[in-house]
C-alpha cells in the first residue's frame, strides 16, 4: 500500500500570515513523509489545501499564485483552493466565472464548485454554470486536460484529503492522510476462498495499516498544533494492473469489470472497508477513475460500461465520476444533467460525491485518449445519449430536495 497524498489544510489569505503558515504546513508535511516512508508507506505527493474560494480574500488569481510560489518553496506539489460555496439559494456566484483562468494560469492549482448539501438542497444554476465551465476548459486547454484539476462536489465536506474535493474549514490547521490501497483489494481477493475470508482478510489489511499512518502522524500533528484529521482509506488504484480496482473485482469472481456482478462487487468491497476500524475522513470507499485504474481503462475500450454504470455503482460505494472521458462535442445541457444525476445520488444516500468529466476536443464515442501522464492509462471515449434536461433548469435555480 501507498500514500497518495499528506494533505494539509490552512487557512490563506492573510498577507502578514501566509508565508509562515505555508512554511509550517510543508515542514509538517515533510516530516509526515519522512516517518511514512521509513515505515513502508511510499508518499506520492504532499499538498495543500485551503478554505474555500467562496471565503478567499482580494484578488483570486494574484492569491493563487503567490500561494503556488510558496507551497513550491515549502514542497508541496499540488494546491487547492477548495470549492466555490453554491450551497444555498442566496450563494454567490460570481467566483465561477474565475475558475476557468484559475485553472487555465496554472498547471498544479484545483478548484471546484460545491453545488449540493444535505439539509440545504441543490442549486442547479450553480450545475449548469458548471457545465458551461467544463466545456470552456475543455476547449481552451490541451486535450481538455485541464479539467484534471476541476470537480464539482455534492454532499463533501471539509479535509476530504483527496483532490479535487480538499478543502479547509477556517478553524485551527488540519492534516489527513489519502491512502492508495487498491493493491490491498487485489491481494484479498486473489488470496481468499471465501467471500467472508476477502472481507476479512481486507478488513484486517485496510485496519492494520490505517493504524500504523495514524500512530505515525497524529504525533507529528499534535507537535505543530494541528488536528489530525484522519485517514481516507479509499481503495484508489494507480495505472498498474496489480494496483487496480478493476483487477481486483475481477479476481473477485466477476468476469470482467462491467459485466452483471461489478455492483455486488463493488458493494463487497466498499463493505469491506466499513468493517475495518480506524479515524475516517472524507470518502472512504472504492475509486473507480476510468483513466486513472489500468484494467478500467482496458475494459473501457471493450465497450463494457457507460457513465450510467459508473454511477450506479457510485451508489454503493465510491466518490462518483471521476476521470471520465467525453466526447468533444458533448452539450452544456447533457453535462449539466450528468452533474444534476450526481448531485441527486450524493443528496439522497446523504454521501460524497464528486464528478470530474473530461470532454476530449475533437474526439469522438469511442475514439481512444491519448493522454502522456504518468498517472493516467488512455481508455475509450465513452458513449452519451445526445439529450439533456434544459427542461428541469429553466424552472428553478434551486431546490431544497433532490
Amino acid at each position: 500500500m501507498r500514500i497518495r497524498s499528506v494533505t494539509c489544510f490552512v487557512n490563506a489569505g492573510d498577507p502578514t500570515t501566509q508565508a509562515e503558515v505555508v512554511r509550517t504546513a510543508g515542514q509538517l508535511a515533510g516530516e509526515a513523509r519522512t516517518v511514512l516512508e521509513a515505515a513502508g508507506f511510499p508518499v506520492q505527493t504532499t499538498r495543500l489545501a485551503t478554505q474555500p474560494v467562496s471565503h478567499l480574500p482580494g484578488d483570486l488569481l494574484r492569491l493563487a499564485a503567490e500561494l503556488w510560489t510558496q507551497c513550491t518553496a515549502a514542497g508541496f506539489e499540488y494546491l487547492s483552493l477548495g470549492p466555490v460555496l453554491a450551497d444555498g439559494p442566496n450563494a454567490d456566484l460570481s467566483p465561477l466565472d474565475l475558475l476557468p483562468d484559475l485553472i487555465r494560469s496554472t498547471a498544479a492549482v484545483f478548484a471546484g464548485v460545491l453545488v449540493a448539501q444535505k439539509g440545504r438542497g441543490v442549486h442547479l444554476a450553480a450545475i449548469r454554470h458548471t457545465a458551461q465551465i467544463i466545456r470552456q476548459v475543455a476547449h481552451t486547454t490541451e486535450q481538455g486536460f485541464g479539467n484534471l484539476r476541476l470537480a464539482m462536489l455534492a454532499n463533501v465536506g471539509p479535509h476530504a484529503p483527496f483532490f479535487p474535493a480538499a478543502y479547509h474549514d477556517g478553524g485551527p490547521p488540519a492534516v489527513a492522510i489519502a491512502t492508495e490501497s487498491a493493491d490491498l483489494a487485489v491481494a484479498a481477493c486473489s488470496a481468499a476462498d471465501s467471500l467472508d475470508e476477502v472481507r476479512a482478510r481486507l478488513a484486517s489489511a485496510v485496519e492494520a495499516a490505517a493504524g500504523q499512518i495514524a500512530a505515525l502522524v497524529g504525533p507529528l500533528a499534535e507537535r505543530q498544533a494541528y488536528r489530525f484529521a484522519g485517514i481516507d482509506s479509499s481503495l484508489a488504484p494507480f495505472p498498474e494492473e496489480a494496483r487496480s480496482i478493476g483487477t481486483a473485482v475481477e479476481r473477485l469472481g466477476v468476469d470482467c469489470f462491467g459485466a452483471p456482478g461489478t455492483l455486488f462487487a463493488a458493494s463487497l468491497l466498499t463493505d469491506c472497508l466499513r468493517q475495518a476500524n480506524y479515524p475516517r475522513c472524507g470518502f472512504n470507499g472504492l475509486m473507480l477513475p476510468v483513466l486513472e485504474d489500468a484494467m478500467l481503462a482496458a475494459r473501457s475500450q471493450e465497450g463494457l460500461f457507460t457513465v450510467n454504470d459508473l454511477l450506479l455503482y457510485s451508489a454503493v460505494c465510491g466518490t462518483g465520476l471521476d476521470t471520465v472521458p467525453l466526447p468533444g462535442d458533448v452539450s452544456e445541457e447533457e453535462l449539466a444533467g450528468i452533474l444534476l444525476d450526481v448531485a441527486a445520488l450524493a443528496l439522497r444516500l446523504d454521501k460524497p460525491l464528486t464528478a470530474r468529466l473530461m470532454p476530449i476536443p475533437g474526439a469522438k464515442a469511442g475514439d481512444v485518449t491519448q493522454f502522456d501522464f504518468e498517472y493516467f492509462a488512455n481508455g475509450r471515449v465513452l458513449d452519451i445519449k445526445g439529450h439533456g434536461s434544459q427542461g428541469l433548469f429553466e424552472r428553478q435555480d434551486f431546490s431544497i430536495r433532490a
